[in-house]
């Protein structure tokens, strides 16, 4: 993808906007305005500041035709969202990474309804590091060590370690005990998640995700299960333990669908991102992050 034509400012980059596909609309501003009627009058106001830009920077006026599929760049509004009331912690800093142990409830990236009280921008105003990108993710619901790269000019290099399964990594999750499975075992399915769908699915074929699952501890009731995925499917540990039948508590999405208010924080997906190793690609030394967190096993009453 081509750089963006504006910087990041307060820890948001700019969002891009294509032009469709013909000249549905005689000028930008006309098209913004009608894909974004709520936002007519700001859209407006960022024009007349000269605040939109095309790809090369230059900035777009009340005239300035569209040209179908060109780019063109603004800074969003920044939305008023609920404070996520858990600390980020530092596991880790220096001049090509930050090792954070991220909290439950809070997005990595900005989305959604999730974008000034994400990791990535939390995280670039706290340590005034505006080119900070995460080298990978983890979902809202999911805790533990999350890693960002801190210069553009090592970030491919970081970001391939991940997409070529080069990264070991640990997670813990407490489900119920079933003492009819039998542990260790490993998890192959075929999985897909569809743009849109808020679910993943097992379907019929070769598999693309695998899971070696066993278990730390149990009390015949619970147990706390060690996950290490050999791939890294979206909600790949989740729904793998939900096609076991030991569904990980607190989650809202398998093995069935229910609402969670944003601003409940009574009852976290029971989901840790526990460690991550890797050789760094740079200085070739092996490299070991570990959460401070852990996951406990329900009370019994």
């Amino acid at each position: 993808m081509a750089r963006a034509p504006l910087p990041i400012r307060n820890g948001l980059g700019p969002t891009r906007i294509r032009m469709p596909d013909d000249a549905s609309a005689s000028t930008v501003l006309d098209y913004l305005v009608g894909r974004f009627p709520q936002d007519a009058d700001r859209l407006r106001e960022k024009v007349a500041a000269r605040e939109v830009v095309d790809a090369a920077g230059v900035p777009i006026g009340v005239d300035t035709p569209l040209v179908p599929r060109a780019d063109i760049y603004l800074y969003r509004d920044e939305p008023d969202e609920p404070v996520v009331p858990f600390p980020i912690d530092i596991l880790h800093r220096d001049e090509n990474l930050v090792v954070v142990d991220k909290p439950h409830f809070l997005a990595t990236t900005p989305r959604g309804a999730y974008v000034t009280r994400s990791a990535l921008v939390v995280l670039r105003r706290q340590l005034d590091l505006p080119d900070l990108s995460p080298a990978h993710r983890l979902d809202r619901l999911t805790s533990g060590v999350l890693v960002f790269t801190a210069r553009p000019e090592v970030r491919r290099a970081y970001q391939e370690l991940f997409a070529h399964r080069a990264v070991e990594k640990e997670y813990h999750a407490v489900a119920r005990f079933d003492p009819g499975l039998t542990f260790p075992r490993t998890v192959r399915s075929r999985m897909i998640k569809e743009r849109g769908v808020l679910r993943a699915e097992e379907v019929p074929g070769e598999p693309n995700a695998e899971t070696h699952a066993d278990i730390v501890r149990h009390d015949g009731v619970h147990a706390l299960y060690s996950l290490r995925p050999r791939t890294g499917r979206t909600h790949q540990l989740r729904l793998h333990m939900s096609s076991l039948g030991i569904p990980i508590l607190g989650d809202n999405f398998y093995p069935e669908f229910y609402d969670v208010a944003d601003d409940d924080y009574s009852a976290p997906l029971q989901l840790l991102a526990r460690s991550i190793e890797f050789v760094d690609p740079f200085t070739r030394e092996r490299r070991a992050f570990t959460s401070t967190r852990s996951l406990q096993l329900p009370t019994r009453a």
